[in-house]
């Protein structure tokens, strides 16, 4: 049988464990009037349990030796498309899209980020990842671990870590753990402050994560009042509501150009709708 030669430039560690993607496969919800997308195939390995499933299928593949793979092993498919996730355009699978895959541990964060651009089409995601990057992801505030990705993601999802994949379930085998988790759209639609605003917040914010938010936001604070005992804490203490709060004081300020209302430590002024499925 062929065998697809794993490539370094693309991340390739192809999973070998039928048992895992199995128990993967089995972690994604199946909706009829949507569709599944799965990111990189490569040999096909979780590729043949989402086939089991009667919904719109389809695996985006960019290296070329796992797309004539793929074909010898499916013929009778014509689900795989050709080319780079990142620059898929995704309006034209049927909504709501559920994605799943094994990320390449070094575009992850650039899928999720892409995930979050099209947080109105994309109800689901089941991935498997570089497990610190997994839990990183799924931690709650106060974590040590809590961040950029956590905010901006859980701001819009319900992230589960469900569990860890070792080593040797993998071709060749990667040098860290693997952690999957699954990612379910919740009920905010928008959230009540400038968006991009919201984002360069975090951003800043976590970029000096050592600093306190009266530091590390020093330039977009200018003029506001930030006596507040809110403005010592750090950002990995914030909340996405706390988030939100700072976000439309800045936004309030700069909108008046007046002293915007206070934020107290441990208040959240904030209209932030439900997070709940």
């Amino acid at each position: 049988m062929h065998q697809v030669k794993a490539k370094k430039s693309l991340g390739q560690h192809f999973l070998t464990d039928l048992n895992i993607a199995g128990k993967i496969a089995g972690s994604l919800t199946y909706n009829q009037s949507g569709s599944v997308i799965e990111v990189g195939p490569g040999t096909g390995v979780l590729t043949r349990f989402l086939l089991q499933h009667d919904v719109p299928f389809f695996a985006v593949e960019i290296d070329r030796e796992s797309i004539e793979f793929l074909k010898k092993e499916f013929p009778e498919k014509s689900f795989i498309i050709e080319g780079d996730f990142l620059r898929t355009t995704l309006e034209k699978f049927p909504k709501p899209i559920h994605l799943i895959g094994n990320f390449p541990y070094y575009i992850s964060s650039q899928i999720f980020f892409r995930v979050l651009e099209n947080k109105n089409d994309i109800s689901e995601v089941v991935c498997m990842i570089q497990k610190e990057v997994a839990e990183r992801i799924a931690a709650p505030p106060g974590n040590k671990t809590y961040g950029i990705l956590s905010v901006l993601l859980q701001s819009f999802y319900n992230i589960e870590y469900l569990f860890t994949v070792h080593e040797h379930c993998f071709s060749p085998a990667p040098k860290v753990k693997s952690g999957v988790i699954r990612l379910t759209r919740n009920n905010r639609k928008d959230l009540p402050c400038n968006e991009k605003l919201f984002f360069a917040v975090v951003k800043q914010s976590f970029n000096q994560r050592r600093k306190t938010l009266r530091n590390s936001l020093k330039g977009m604070l200018e003029g506001i009042d930030t006596s507040s005992d809110f403005y010592t804490k750090r950002p990995e203490q914030l909340s996405v509501n706390d988030f939100v709060a700072l976000a439309q004081t800045i936004e309030h300020f700069e909108n008046k150009g007046t002293t915007a209302p206070n934020i107290e430590a441990g208040q959240e002024k904030t209209s932030l709708p439900a997070a709940g499925k």
